[in-house]
């Protein structure tokens, strides 16, 4: 079978999406080689023309160029199942990353210190509704583990207040799903809608949930991922919620704190743990388990309670070193 490189690209992607996947970032990685190739007048892949197009990004961090090269080498062995002696790059030679870094669990006293921070948070001309909008995304990502991209979309049309449900559409896997909210994440919602059509704002079904002024007409607009980050970083130093290195929780913390707090109260209600893990991946938004185990971080306190209920239940059957 003879195919183009953008033929096979063009396929690679489409199979990838029929699995679930965005794959919009992927994509255009691979548009970037085809670019490259079709610019320097060559048809085809080869070590050379790999290593010359990753020197056009060199100087990004190690981690964005280690994903790159991945994307390529995935594509490349998806060709070879089509031409058996196509070039694969080796990833002996791909940019080599540090340690990933553990998650930051954070602790309901964390949540608690940062909403009293949000509720100093000044309001400005531009985001009369900063303090509100602060405290609300704290509790989302806190309470319903969503994650960044998911809140910062979140619309008014949304957010069901009187069911206290909210719908997230189209996730990292092309999935929507409905969330329902915990009665004090409800309360919370309910509040800061209420302040929201205080404030002469635009309240149409599209308009953003988590919203301000724009600085250049004026005119309503959603909070960026930069804007959030912001944000929730200058309430972090204020509540001093970091760990003994110092290191600050990242957003996505929260939902691995999230996870985390869930498997918890499982052990303590006495709920069956493994049956309900695949009711926290549907909540979460995952295909299956495998991704939701991702999160759940051993913490002391986790093993604690999972230590006591072995204990409970079979510890009459260890004496010694015997079973």
């Amino acid at each position: 079978m003879n195919l183009s490189v953008q033929q096979l690209m063009e396929r690679y992607v489409q199979s990838q999406r029929a699995l679930g996947r965005r794959y919009a970032g992927e994509e255009r990685v691979l548009l970037s080689v085809r670019h490259y190739l079709e610019a320097q007048g060559l048809t085809d892949l080869d070590q050379t023309g790999f290593d010359d197009w990753c020197r056009t990004f060199a100087h990004l961090t190690p981690s964005v160029i280690r994903h790159r090269q991945l994307v390529v080498r995935r594509w490349c062995l998806y060709r070879r199942r089509y031409e058996q002696e196509c070039f694969v790059p080796s990833p002996e030679h791909f940019a080599r990353t540090a340690p990933h870094r553990p998650p930051f669990i954070l602790e309901p006293t964390d949540v608690a210190r940062l909403l009293v921070a949000a509720r100093h948070t000044p309001a400005t001309i531009r985001s009369p509704l900063r303090p509100a909008v602060l405290r609300l995304a704290i509790v989302l990502l806190y309470t319903a583990g969503l994650r960044r991209g998911e809140l910062l979309r979140l619309t008014l049309a949304d957010v069901d207040a009187k069911a206290g449900v909210l719908r997230v559409r189209e996730s990292k896997f092309h999935k929507s799903r409905l969330v329902p909210l915990s009665a004090d994440a409800q309360r919370e919602l309910r509040q800061y809608l209420k302040q929201r059509r205080a404030i002469p704002l635009d309240t149409g079904p599209d308009t953003p949930l988590l919203c301000h002024y724009s600085g250049r007409n004026g005119s309503l607009r959603g909070y960026t991922g930069t804007g959030l980050g912001n944000g929730l970083r200058t309430l972090l130093r204020e509540a001093e919620v970091q760990n003994a290195d110092g290191k600050y929780p990242r957003i996505h913390d929260f939902r691995h704190s999230f996870a985390v707090q869930a498997m918890l109260r499982w052990y303590q209600q006495g709920a069956d743990v493994q049956a309900n893990l695949p009711k926290l991946a549907m909540y979460l938004g995952h295909v299956s388990i495998i991704s939701t185990a991702y999160y759940l971080q051993w913490v002391p306190a986790l093993a604690q309670a999972a230590s006591q209920r072995f204990e409970a239940k079979f510890g009459t059957l260890i004496q010694g070193d015997k079973l």
